[in-house]
């Protein structure tokens, strides 16, 4: 049983459902999160806006006092009101790319870095980064969404890169990239027309499976991009 997690990115559809899926289960429960903390709420719970490092450093330096076992990492943008995914490159908008490349790489970066000195120290600590399996270069069959396959191969690169420099300090931990699937949350709202039945999953069952991937993994695995299901994808 994981007797602490930190889910970094907490108040979003699947971020608060782990939360939650780990409180039910008794885990000490910490989350960062741009929001600020429910009324009703027992977490660890630190609001980092990402205005200043040095205030994120300290959230990260408050959060990892519970000493947690697993950490998540679910910050990403999809869309939102300045821009849906874009159907050709004569809709690429280079102001919205480096906002996507911001919130999909820069942030996660960020925080794998303030995260460091932590996963390196620690035995057979788990870090999970959420993806997405558009972001697999060698996958990707219909083209699109340029600004965010863009962002999420970069994500990708990012923690296969991190996991070789913890390895070497902590042969005993891991690092990967998961997707999760699609989840009924606000991000995939837009695009659940006509999903083969079955493929849209609560967000409740997201962070079950989730879990169950964080369970499983071992260290051979660290650097990989998994599946849902646990199964390698291509990068």
């Amino acid at each position: 049983m994981t007797k602490s997690v930190l889910v970094i990115g907490g108040s979003g559809g699947i971020g608060s459902a782990l939360a939650q899926h780990y409180a039910a289960t008794a885990s000490v429960v910490t989350v960062i999160s741009r929001q600020k903390a429910p009324t009703q709420n027992s977490w660890h719970w630190f609001e980092d806006t990402l205005q200043s490092p040095a205030h994120s450093a300290q959230c990260v330096q408050l959060a990892l006092e519970q000493r947690p076992e697993v950490i998540f990492i679910c910050n990403g943008v999809l869309h939102d009101a300045a821009a849906m995914p874009e159907k050709t490159i004569r809709q690429l908008d280079t102001a919205i790319l480096m906002q996507r490349l911001h919130a999909n790489v820069a942030v996660p970066a960020q925080y794998l870095q303030l995260l460091f000195s932590y996963i390196t120290k620690t035995a057979g600590v788990k870090v999970v980064v959420l993806s997405a399996k558009v972001g697999s270069i060698t996958d990707n069959a219909l083209g699109g969404w340029y600004s965010y396959r863009m962002s999420k191969a970069a994500l990708n690169m990012l923690v296969k890169n991190i996991s070789i420099e913890v390895r070497r300090l902590n042969p005993s931990a891991v690092v990967v990239s998961v997707h999760p699937g699609t989840t009924n949350t606000a991000m995939s709202e837009p695009f659940q027309t006509n999903l083969p039945p079955g493929q849209l999953q609560s967000a409740a069952n997201t962070a079950e499976r989730l879990a169950q991937v964080v369970a499983a993994v071992q260290p051979e695995q660290s650097g990989k991009l998994l599946n849902w299901d646990a199964k390698a994808l291509p990068f």
